[in-house]
């Protein structure tokens, strides 16, 4: 793992295949570190098709810095990653990533555009329960923490427990922080998962959509997922007028049947752990 300051950001990341080939970026979603099972194999093996992969560690995730800043947590993490790329001088970069790793994807090819050669996402979260979990997940049960039980109760809270056990400094930076401006935050970052009737992904506006002029393929979610909805995936792609639109290689409630089985405490099972059979998919669209 290396580190690296992105404008007064620390971020950790790591580089997996061979110097010289074609890059690609891939992010996951939730607070989740590079780390989980299930996104390093899916980088190893695209690296094994001859790409170099970066796996990287978003602000508020794993060993990166702790960060309260910007508009929204989706747009601050897509300007640390098209800084990371452009200061890494990776060249033509393929953006990839599911979930949460799907809207930080989209955002930061949305206002990078001269440095991607081809966008591919899965699993994009919208519609209203979906959105309406998200700023719950991120947001509100850290904020309803805070004021009850100031900093301190935050540590416990889910969306931040894995940052907090893995990065020393993290604790240190939350337990530094005013609690009612951490809660302001919150609430601004909540506000931007509304529903909105002109984009289904939060922070994308309808210029950000005109910037996607690279080759673009979306993974179509499943009728059963309401965190990241059928109805999303082809909204995105009815947006995107040149995108390829794909089933994925995976069971058709993929994103229940593996919640449920990480909630049942099945060892080594995360919801990305069918994420590596994506790769001869996502190496076949890059090749065009």
């Amino acid at each position: 793992m290396d580190r690296i300051d992105i404008d007064g950001i620390g971020i950790a990341y790591e580089l997996i295949g061979k110097a010289g080939d074609p890059a690609v970026s891939i992010t996951p979603g939730g607070r989740f570190c590079m780390d989980v099972p299930g996104l390093r194999d899916l980088a190893e093996n695209i690296a094994a098709g001859g790409r170099r992969v970066l796996i990287w560690d978003r602000p508020n995730c794993g060993f990166s810095d702790t960060i309260l800043r910007g508009t929204s947590e989706s747009e601050t993490q897509a300007e640390a990653l098209g800084g990371l790329i452009r200061k890494l001088d990776l060249g033509p970069t393929a953006i990839c990533g599911g979930s949460g790793g799907a809207r930080v994807s989209l955002l930061t090819a949305a206002r990078n555009p001269d440095i991607f050669s081809h966008v591919c996402v899965w699993w994009v979260s919208g519609d209203p329960i979906g959105l309406m979990q998200l700023a719950t997940f991120y947001c509100g049960e850290a904020a309803t923490a805070a004021s009850r039980g100031g900093m301190e109760a935050v540590l416990e809270a889910a969306s931040w427990a894995e940052h907090v056990a893995k990065n020393p400094k993290a604790r240190d930076n939350l337990l530094a922080m005013d609690p009612r401006k951490f809660i302001a935050m919150m609430q601004q970052w909540a506000s931007i998962y509304v529903p909105s009737e002109t984009s289904p992904v939060p922070g994308m506006s309808s210029r950000d959509w005109a910037q996607l002029s690279m080759p673009v393929l979306v993974f179509r979610s499943s009728e059963t997922d309401l965190s990241h909805t059928r109805a999303t995936s082809e909204w995105t792609h009815r947006l995107i007028p040149h995108s390829v639109i794909a089933d994925p290689p995976w069971r058709d409630d993929e994103w229940n049947f593996q919640s449920a089985r990480q909630q049942a405490g099945d060892v080594g099972v995360t919801i990305f752990t069918s994420w590596p059979t994506l790769a001869p998919q996502v190496l076949e669209f890059l090749s065009r």
